[in-house]
């Protein structure tokens, strides 16, 4: 197997071996100091190291599972994306239905209920339905709150 080597291990190293080296040269007065940079090396020297070996052990993974991955997402794929779009399809339906109860209750925010209604018919992602979802409550809130003030 061939080695490889990692400048940012390499640099660290020679940053610890000098600090280490400096803690036995420097007089008394400084040798706390180095004490403290020598740790604080030597530990990114591991970090690196560490960083170096799951980097080559996740590419010597990715070498042998890549053909089994690729089977297993294409069997189960388009289950996932008919599901999803189902959802979607599901969601924009509800979303419209709230958005044209709000449209009566709230006058002034027409043009706000019609940038949701343009947000739901791109909607793409359940993040982005959940995201709506979060702007109708907010939108629902303040209704009330106006509805309350109507009432006083």
């Amino acid at each position: 197997m061939e080695r490889q080597y990692d400048i940012p291990t390499i640099m660290t190293t020679c940053l610890a071996v000098a600090m280490s080296i400096m803690y036995f040269i420097m007089p008394a007065a400084t040798q706390q100091i180095f004490i403290v940079f020598a740790a604080i090396s030597w530990f990114l020297v591991a970090i690196c190291w560490l960083a170096l070996k799951s980097t080559q052990y996740m590419h010597r993974l990715e070498g042998h599972g890549h053909e089994e991955k690729k089977k297993l997402t294409s069997h189960s794929g388009s289950q996932t994306l008919q599901m999803t779009s189902n959802q979607i399809s599901q969601a924009k339906s509800e979303l419209n239905a709230e958005l044209d109860s709000l449209k009566s209750s709230l006058k002034n925010k027409d043009e706000e209920i019609e940038n949701l209604k343009s947000e739901i018919s791109n909607l793409h992602t359940l993040v982005e339905i959940e995201k709506l979802k979060v702007d109708l409550a907010n939108l629902k809130t303040l209704a009330a709150k106006e509805s309350a003030k109507k009432k006083k």
